[in-house]
């Protein structure tokens, strides 16, 4: 494939706002466990509440931040991203 395929194939297109769509998903991901786990794990012991006999910290960013992420990616993949034919489109 050359480079003026690429710049006018349509997939390419489709595949570069999937591909931001997913490196805002990671970035999401980072920031949520990042100020959760810091954010609340930055207190002494003594002040740590439990949940679920996990300290709260951890199950923010932990165990809800992991079912928050897959709840978005499913929705995100199920309603965002479309499909594409990876077939090789034939010039005549």
């Amino acid at each position: 494939m050359n480079t003026e395929t690429s710049k006018t194939d349509p997939r390419f297109k489709i595949a570069h706002r999937e591909a931001w769509i997913g490196v805002g998903l990671a970035i999401f991901n980072f920031i949520w466990w990042f100020g959760f786990a810091y954010g609340l794990g930055s207190r002494p012991v003594e002040a740590y509440t439990y949940i679920f006999g996990l300290p709260d910290w951890f199950f923010y960013s932990c165990v809800v931040g992991f079912l928050l992420m897959s709840a978005l990616v499913i929705v995100i993949a199920k309603y965002v991203l479309t499909e594409v034919s990876f077939d090789e489109e034939v010039e005549e």
